[in-house]
């Protein structure tokens, strides 16, 4: 199983990597992963995105984010990937990521494991309206937490949550959103 998920992992990290038009960029890329650079991967990537005028789908700047937030970047990368070009294109998800004070925060879950925490809209079906929200706890010094207790996905009334994961399945969460749309 571990072999499995590993070799799952390689695919997604490489697929982001041939994003990249110049090959050896690409590669580069590719390398951080094998020589334990991952954090310092994914900002050269996302400034060589913006450097190079790179045009991204929704979908690919989601798999970016939900990267990212895997490896603890999300916050670092997100204000440049939300400047990276869109390519025009049609796109099952949207990036709705922003700073905790940009973002419309959604208390008061009737859900007992989120009744006391703070939820942050993070990336958007575009075909059925759910989204995918990161869960944290706030903090005496009036900001979310950094850490994300769970990922939650609600539908487009916002009245309930149809699936909770816990807060170290970003990976997990973002397909179930691409995989679970009943307009897909």
């Amino acid at each position: 199983m571990h072999v499995d998920a590993d070799a799952a992992e390689t695919a997604r990290w490489n697929r982001i990597g041939d994003l990249l038009p110049d090959p050896a960029a690409a590669q580069e890329f590719k390398d951080s992963r094998l020589i334990g650079e991952q954090e310092a991967g994914l900002v050269v990537l996302v400034e060589r995105l913006l450097a190079g005028q790179v045009p991204l789908s929704g979908e690919d700047r989601a798999r970016i984010s939900v990267l990212a937030e895997t490896w603890g970047l999300r916050q670092a990368v997100a204000p440049g990937l939300v400047r990276c070009l869109g390519d025009g294109g049609p796109t099952p998800v949207q990036l709705l990521d922003g700073d905790a004070e940009e973002a419309e925060v959604l208390t008061g879950r009737s859900e007992p494991e989120l009744a006391a925490l703070v939820l942050a809209p993070w990336i958007g079906c575009t075909r059925c309206g759910r989204v995918l929200l990161r869960a944290h706890d706030w903090e005496d010094w009036d900001d979310l937490s950094h850490l994300v207790q769970r990922y939650v996905i609600i539908g487009p009334e916002h009245a309930s949550a149809l699936r909770i994961f816990p807060g170290d399945a970003a990976e997990e969460a973002f397909a179930a959103l691409l995989e679970d749309c009943p307009a897909a």
